[in-house]
């Protein structure tokens, strides 16, 4: 990690969980690493947690004008961006069928798909513009490789379709990079099951919540110990798509 001491990392969705996991991790690499969330009190108390260099800016992804301010901002006072964590995600549960779910259903693309195009595009054109070789992951799911069937547990609704769209984004950025000719990596990170908020948040029924607490999760370290592995990785060396389960899990 010697070679991203000092260096500038972005993480979206750095209130709680996992994002804020890998905003500690990578503060205490030696990284500076900016928080971006809406709720910009939890980023802030971040800050008594590590010894390391940690800003907090609210900014809601699926907001273009809320992500052109936050860069232009990294810009303006820090220089730019070398490494962008895509981490930002919702569930929403229900069915594709069933009537007025539309507001849900957009709230989720505008998430987990549009706000990883938009936040992409504005670290990559920082990484290019200096020449710097960079480094975007993004934070997707085993769901984005398969669609779930869990009994018990619910609909993932249009979850896992945003999160395939992630994994062929992927392939496409790596496409776009390397016409370009640049050095900057992408590497997809896709999870199992994680003890998060994000059940709580996605509107869960008591018993799909009570189904989730026997089976195996892995823990918000754990996925930020990925993000810490792909960025050690040599400069010729891409990890293209890093999945992680917790042993036992059935997906």
């Amino acid at each position: 990690m010697e070679r991203w001491v000092g260096k500038v990392a972005v993480v979206t969705g750095a209130s709680a969980g996992i994002g804020a996991q890998i905003v500690l991790d990578l503060a205490d690499a030696g990284l500076i690493v900016v928080g971006l969330a809406r709720r910009l009190e939890r980023v802030e108390t971040l800050k008594s947690k590590s010894k390391g260099k940690i800003h907090a800016l609210q900014c809601d992804v699926t907001n273009e004008a809320d992500i052109l301010k936050a860069f232009k901002w990294i810009i303006d006072n820090l220089g730019g961006v070398d490494v962008l964590v895509n981490n930002a995600g919702i569930l929403r549960g229900g069915n594709l069928i069933d009537p007025g779910n539309t507001a849900l259903i957009k709230e989720v693309l505008d998430t987990n798909v549009m706000g990883v195009v938009q936040c992409t595009r504005e670290a990559f054109q920082s990484m290019k513009s200096r020449n710097v070789d960079g480094h975007i992951i993004i934070i997707n799911s085993v769901a984005g490789h398969q669609v779930p069937n869990m009994p018990g547990m619910g609909s993932l609704n249009i979850y896992s379709p945003s999160k395939h769209a992630v994994t062929a984004m992927t392939e496409v950025l790596r496409q776009e990079f390397q016409k370009i000719g640049t050095r900057v990596k992408i590497t997809s990170i896709s999870p199992g099951g994680v003890r998060t908020e994000i059940g709580l948040a996605s509107g869960a029924t008591p018993e799909m919540l009570e189904a989730a607490k026997n089976m195996p999760m892995l823990d918000s370290a754990d996925v930020s110990q990925a993000v810490i592995y792909v960025l050690k990785t040599k400069p010729h060396v891409q990890v293209h798509e890093l999945i992680i389960k917790p042993l036992g899990e059935l997906i």
